[in-house]
């Protein structure tokens, strides 16, 4: 993971004295200490400390996406751009500083979806740690984790996880330090369910928070209990497919590194985003975590009813992997 030398500390001239000075908020998020000027609840709330990552609110002096493109992306080896017309712009810097414009009229409810997700990924990337799209329950000291195609279920699997009694280590965007054995960094509490889902497997002690865009048609889950706040060995990835009848079958290393590298967050972005040593960085990173832990396809009946019988199928899957830890 790439270290921080120093605390991190706001601009003097964006906070004291401005008109449009922000209160700074603290949180803790995949191991590290966030200041930020965004309001965040999604995270978990910090003592006030010095910062890993900073993230403040002022113009950002790059080109803005036209209404014809509506995004406009830029990726350097020590910065990396990401704005969308609708939402705001996002420059992060050093893997330490996210700055944000927001778009007229945008608050920090609907700032969070891509700051959380996209931007904070490709921070946690830059930082060193192997990113994939996918979901992540923790499982009596072992992991399942679920990638997938959009609507593939990642998110509703994991809530029937949780439902089981097992703990959400993070949703969206699943963080792996690979620095000895392939551990998730825990995330955040929260899930973000579709209505059906939620119906189906309502979560205990979970605040549902408001609808932020109407084009957003996923719930913000906000996990009061089912959380853990602890890294785990990543024990097994799987690939959720849907099927007559519930099923694991194994890939072997040679499907298994394509189905990573496919699922890998930085990829969502293309070639463009693995700029400098990160190409090779990256796939040696898919690679090593290819060769050292199980991946397998499951396929999941179709309705939300029969959702049981692969929750039952990961369980013992995992507790019949004896490697060891």
């Amino acid at each position: 993971m790439m270290p921080v030398n120093m605390p991190l500390t706001a601009d003097p001239n964006r906070e004291a004295g401005h008109p449009k000075a922000r209160a700074r908020h603290f949180y803790k998020a995949y191991g590290l200490t966030i200041a930020s000027q965004i309001d965040l609840p999604e995270l978990e709330p910090s003592a006030p400390a010095p910062a890993d990552v900073l993230i403040t609110v002022g113009p950002i002096d790059l080109p803005k996406p036209s209404p014809q493109t509506g995004t406009a992306f830029r990726f350097e080896p020590r910065q990396q751009y990401l704005a969308w017309q609708t939402v705001g712009a996002f420059l992060i810097t050093d893997a330490c500083r996210i700055e944000v414009e927001p778009a007229p009229d945008v608050d920090d409810a609907l700032l969070a979806f891509p700051l959380l997700g996209p931007v904070m990924a490709l921070l946690l990337h830059q930082r060193g740690l192997l990113i994939l799209h996918a979901s992540a329950i923790a499982v009596g000291g072992k992991s399942a984790v679920f990638m997938g195609d959009k609507g593939a279920g990642k998110s509703t699997t994991a809530s029937a996880m949780i439902g089981a009694g097992h703990r959400l280590l993070t949703d969206d965007v699943v963080a792996l330090d690979l620095t000895e054995q392939p551990m998730i960094v825990p995330g955040f509490p929260q899930l973000k369910l579709a209505a059906d889902a939620a119906a189906a497997f309502p979560i205990r002690q979970a605040e549902i928070r408001p609808q932020v865009h109407a084009a957003i048609d996923k719930m913000q889950h906000r996990l009061r209990g089912g959380f853990s706040s602890e890294m785990v060995p990543a024990t097994r990835i799987y690939i959720l497919e849907r099927g007559e009848k519930a099923a694991i079958t194994p890939l072997p290393n040679m499907g298994a590194l394509p189905a990573i590298i496919k699922f890998s967050y930085v990829t969502r972005f293309g070639r463009p985003a693995l700029v400098g040593d990160f190409a090779t960085t990256h796939l040696r990173q898919c690679a090593a975590l290819a060769s050292q832990i199980g991946v397998c396809r499951l396929e999941v009946p179709t309705g939300l009813d029969r959702i049981g019988e692969a929750v039952a199928l990961i369980e013992n899957d995992l507790a019949a992997d004896n490697r060891p830890r």
